[in-house]
């Protein structure tokens, strides 16, 4: 006999497992374009195997495939009122790079252990897991102000105009203004590396909705990194392609 929480887990997010009725499976080509595509690994809610399957990440919805080139999904995720986390390696996990998607909307974003409720995943890389964790926090979170890192431009600052007019992200302009008040004397400012493990909270504290403020214990070095990064991951740079292929061409 399974345990309870095994046998919750091909009830909780997994729908396409949960029902093979193909009228409760939404259209993917219906939601939009594909957001993010690519290998990954999901475990099997009972044998706790791994099973290798092409996922597809389009609007809400997070479908996956057992071939890439198949065209009915073998199943998928509402992203709706989900939370995905990170996951450290365990003892019996070293080397692999773990995900979990599980119940839980705003206000909910904590590290936490595996939840028996989650749909666990492993990518094959380190690089490839933050990548999907930021495209799906991004979905998830970007309705309520969150999910801003790899979001365009103006798509943020037209979210962020209802809370007052602005010209930039505010992440920007707080950026801004503390290396403005602290930073314009500091040696090696955008040269030196900030702090990773602090730069990483604060990019998840942004994506996930949440405006952390910076004080006189924040280092100037973590603050102009977060800048950096911001605007290193922006899908068309601040001055736009077209604007710069234009002054070439006009040069």
């Amino acid at each position: 006999k399974q345990p309870t929480s095994s046998l919750a887990r091909s009830k909780s997010l997994v729908m396409g497992e949960q029902s093979q009725s193909p009228g409760r499976t939404p259209c993917p080509h219906r939601l939009g374009p594909v957001l993010k595509a690519g290998w990954l690994k999901k475990q099997r809610s009972i044998m706790k195997n791994w099973q290798q399957r092409w996922f597809v990440l389009r609007g809400d919805q997070l479908f996956y495939y057992k071939d890439k080139d198949e065209i009915k999904p073998q199943g998928f995720i509402s992203l709706q009122g989900t939370q995905v986390t990170e996951l450290p390696p365990g003892p019996e996990d070293p080397g692999k790079h773990l995900f979990e998607i599980s119940p839980g909307g705003a206000g909910e974003r904590e590290k936490v252990p595996a939840n028996p409720e989650a749909l666990l995943l492993m990518a094959s890389s380190q690089r490839d897991m933050e990548d999907w964790v930021q495209a799906i926090r991004r979905v998830i979170w970007a309705p309520l102000g969150g999910g801003i890192f790899g979001q365009r431009l103006e798509e943020t600052v037209h979210h962020e105009r209802k809370y007052g007019p602005r010209l930039a992200p505010l992440l920007v302009e707080q950026c801004v203004d503390f290396i403005r008040e602290r930073g314009l004397t500091e040696e090696g400012l955008f040269r030196m590396p900030g702090q990773a493990n602090l730069v990483r909270d604060l990019q998840d504290s942004f994506d996930c909705g949440e405006k952390p403020l910076f004080d006189s214990t924040t280092d100037v070095h973590t603050v102009a990194s977060l800048l950096k990064l911001y605007l290193r991951e922006l899908p068309e740079p601040v001055i736009p392609f077209a604007r710069v292929l234009w002054s070439w061409l006009n040069k």
